[in-house]
């Protein structure tokens, strides 16, 4: 067999992988390409059953053969391909809607000599924002982050800013769900604070951390964050940003738009490749009018995965599309974990089965709860103790 790849440059041995997965039967194919002097020469297929999609994720992880940027971009034409009228979340969208992705256009940066209005909106594209940004996962302790930006960054108590120079163009609240991650947390606030002021957006940070023995509910704690930051300021725009997870461009804007917003396209554990085309974790916005409309985020994902499909899903359910940043603007580099993760929660692809029917039942309108507030330099803590019963579905 001889098959030629077009736009492939000649080399001694060039591998491609391509990874795929079958949501109804539960096998993984795993084939490998190999070509020379840009002809096919020889493939191998190997197929293998797994009990979930996760190991679709562990060999996306896979420190293997690093693949030049043409060949990555011509696997992810092939890639995009065959997900066109099927998802990995388990759900499909007639028509192919779920393949949909609207990619923001180039733009140009204000010149170094630009001066700023007090009484006009900041612009989206400062000179200040150079884009790549310098990455420091050295564990350093909260103390020493508290007391450089209380110092010299002008942050009030409780972690709030905004520029006094232009009016900020968007109130972002800035949610992050937390357990048990507290060396990651000065490491965040390390690199989000200076880049979100070079940004000129009027900010606070809300640290929601579940308490007591239930599995780590990441959406509920969304909604908590939600409710409770709404009552401390009319916020416009909401940014649901996972602790361990850090920017590598400050030109990855954190306001809001017509659309919501996946921020972390592009993460180093996934070899700066989207896992698939409807991932919507890490970091996401949206404003709080979007939020509202899509009932937040499901309250019955305990344990880890599925919460962030089933926000894609309610997106689209509600006639929205998910907007991504250009190029290399959306790369992450996620801080190691040191301790063990999360239980999985395998009730998850049924519950996504039924997303459209448990949207308008479970979210912010079932959610009770308790919190306890308090406040340190750089964020408002909101600690409460989550079980079931404080989000009671009715049959549906």
């Amino acid at each position: 067999m001889s098959v030629t790849a077009k736009g492939l440059n000649t080399y001694d041995h060039v591998i491609f992988q391509f990874f795929f997965f079958n949501k109804l039967a539960k096998i993984s194919t795993f084939l490998i390409f190999f070509c020379q002097d840009g002809v096919l020469i020889n493939e191998i297929k190997i197929s293998f059953s797994f009990s979930s999609a996760n190991t679709y994720f562990f060999m996306v992880q896979a420190q293997g053969i690093m693949l030049r940027d043409n060949v990555r971009t011509f696997g992810q034409m092939i890639r995009l391909y065959t997900n066109k009228n099927s998802t990995l979340n388990g759900t499909d969208y007639p028509d192919g809607s779920n393949s949909s992705e609207y990619l923001v256009q180039p733009t140009t940066y204000l010149p170094e000599n630009f001066t700023y209005a007090q009484n006009l909106p900041c612009p989206e594209r400062l000179p200040s924002m150079k884009g790549l940004m310098e990455v420091n996962m050295t564990e350093i302790p909260m103390e020493e982050i508290e007391l450089k930006f209380s110092k010299f960054f002008d942050l009030e108590f409780g972690g709030h800013w905004e520029p006094k120079d232009c009016r900020p163009r968007w109130k972002v609240a800035i949610l992050i769900p937390f357990r048990n991650r507290h060396e990651h947390l000065p490491i965040l606030f390390q690199h989000l604070i200076p880049m979100l002021q070079r940004q000129r957006l009027q900010f606070a940070f809300y640290v929601i951390e579940q308490s007591g023995s239930q599995p780590f509910n990441r959406a509920m704690l969304f909604n908590v964050g939600f409710l409770e930051a709404m009552k401390d300021l009319d916020w416009d725009c909401l940014i649901f940003h996972d602790v361990d997870h850090i920017p590598e461009n400050d030109r990855n804007y954190y306001g809001c738009g017509q659309m919501p917003r996946h921020f972390a396209a592009k993460l180093d554990k996934y070899m700066y490749i989207l896992p698939y085309s409807e991932f919507f974790g890490g970091v996401s916005g949206l404003t709080v009018e979007q939020f509202r409309k899509i009932n937040g985020f499901p309250n019955a994902f305990w344990g880890w995965g599925g919460e962030d499909d089933d926000l894609w899903n309610r997106v689209h359910y509600a006639g929205l599309n998910v907007t991504r940043p250009e190029g290399e603007i959306g790369k992450y580099k996620s801080i190691p974990h040191h301790h063990r993760g999360e239980v999985q929660f395998l009730g998850r692809y049924k519950l996504l089965r039924y997303s459209k029917e448990r949207q308008h039942l479970d979210g912010l309108n079932n959610l009770h709860y308790s919190p306890h507030i308090s406040l340190s330099s750089l964020y408002k803590n909101i600690t409460v103790d989550l079980y079931p019963e404080l989000a009671p579905i009715t049959d549906y």
